[in-house]
């Protein structure tokens, strides 16, 4: 069988600390982690590994984040989804939203926050990434045809890359 599906695991980009009251959901990105959006996302196209659908909590960060992605690599924006259940969610309840997507979808992209995404990149991968820096980008391959069979015994490939990490194509 042949690699069936992609799951990108995409923590936001760097948010910005620089505003007095205004909650963690709202918080916006800083100038440097917009860059670093850009960036991450023309490396994705370069690389060629697109995502059909992004799916996106809908922290601010998080948002702006997933909307950088889909202009550069050109996805349309009716397949960006906001799932209200990830900000918040913690692994478990993540893999749970990830088990339900739709077949249809080949390669799916989620953006979200730390810990969680960085525990759900272990539980995955089966590997141990310390922390996925903000704007990092775990890609996971699994040889399955249905979400619901990912696991990290059916994980055939795994790339990580990051806004400080050197590309190599």
């Amino acid at each position: 069988m042949s690699i069936s599906k992609i799951l990108h695991i995409a923590r936001h980009a760097k948010s910005s600390w620089d505003y007095e009251g205004v909650s963690d959901f709202d918080r916006p990105l800083k100038h440097r982690g917009i860059n670093d959006a850009y960036e991450m996302a023309r490396r994705m196209k370069i690389r060629n590994t697109l995502p059909e659908l992004i799916m996106t909590s809908p922290a601010n960060r998080a948002l702006h984040t997933a909307m950088i992605f889909a202009r550069v690599i050109e996805l349309s924006y009716t397949e960006l989804l906001i799932n209200p259940d990830i900000y918040g969610s913690d692994a478990e309840g993540l893999y749970h939203i990830i088990k339900h997507l739709d077949d249809k979808y080949y390669s799916v992209m989620i953006f979200g926050h730390n810990p969680e995404f960085t525990g759900l990149a272990n539980f995955l991968a089966g590997e141990l990434i310390n922390e996925v820096p903000t704007c990092g980008v775990v890609s996971i391959f699994f040889d399955t045809d249905k979400w619901q069979d990912i696991s990290k015994d059916k994980v055939t490939n795994i790339d990580f890359d990051f806004p400080k990490k050197e590309m190599n194509i």
